[in-house]
């Protein structure tokens, strides 16, 4: 992997003083970058193409916002977030990969996972959910596992969040906060909060190990949570070839004449949601 600042498309009146996008510059780019995800979700659905996009990074690290600034625009039919919790008693006998299989794409659709099979080789493996010996089998296994998905067709593309350890503590204290955002900290993000360094070994160690030619990573920067959402969209978008097959604006045909044989029933016998506002 190397670091690629890339040219920066805006001046830079367009940052502010701390070097962050301006958000009036930023939602007219994010704006701009989801009209052509939809492009891509139509492609996608019009060619019957299978693709799986991960994300994966340290708790508070945006990945979950990249996620929802793409799902947003798109059609959750063909865009679907798979977030998967804890697995079940049930689960935890089966081939570790098996629950992950069940949620890959089939034809006509992205799948964005939020949090991946690469649990195993971070939380899993800080936090004593997985022995040393499921962790080497799971960085055995996984190259082979992802050159099978990708040989049967699959675009599988790969992003980690990277972000400091101040701006964590940062994001940490801003959901601490704020009521909105209180629900974002658990007790396991906590807890992840004083193993850094044991998260940056294993993630070291992860990279090193599945960043492959064939199903290489791409490393986001996440400091500034708005670039780090545009380069995520304008990266995603280079990865898969497509063509606009949006449909063209119609005009809308006048309205058939009433023939005046409906008659509403009286408001007073439905129920209506009390008009607060």
């Amino acid at each position: 992997m190397s670091v690629d600042d890339g040219q920066r498309i805006f001046p830079p009146e367009c940052y502010t003083k701390r070097g962050r996008l301006r958000r009036e510059v930023y939602l007219s780019e994010l704006e701009r970058l989801q009209i052509e995800l939809v492009k891509l979700q139509e492609w996608v659905k019009a060619t019957g193409l299978r693709v799986a996009v991960l994300f994966e990074g340290r708790d508070a690290a945006g990945k979950g916002g990249a996620i929802n600034r793409i799902a947003e625009a798109t059609n959750h039919r063909v865009v679907r977030v798979v977030a998967l919790g804890p697995p079940s008693d049930r689960e935890r006998t089966q081939w570790y990969f098996q629950r992950y299989v069940a949620e890959l794409p089939a034809a006509g659709e992205i799948v964005l996972f939020d949090r991946s099979w690469y649990n195993r080789a971070g939380v899993e493996r800080v936090m004593g959910f997985a022995s040393d010996a499921e962790v080497d089998e799971f960085l055995w296994a996984v190259p082979q596992f992802e050159d099978m998905l990708i040989r049967s067709g699959i675009i599988l593309i790969k992003y980690w969040f990277s972000i400091s350890d101040e701006e964590q503590e940062r994001r940490f204290q801003a959901r601490i906060d704020s009521p909105l955002k209180r629900w974002k900290l658990s007790p396991m993000d906590i807890e992840s909060r004083n193993r850094w360094e044991e998260y940056s070994h294993a993630k070291d160690e992860m990279l090193r190990v599945t960043d492959t030619v064939g199903s290489p990573w791409w490393v986001v920067d996440g400091e500034d949570k708005r670039s780090a959402r545009l380069n995520c969209i304008s990266h995603l978008l280079t990865q898969v070839e497509y063509r606009d097959v949006v449909p063209d604006p119609i005009e809308l045909p006048p309205r058939p004449a009433p023939v005046r044989t409906y008659e509403r029933p009286p408001i007073d016998e439905q129920t209506f949601v009390p008009q607060r506002y």
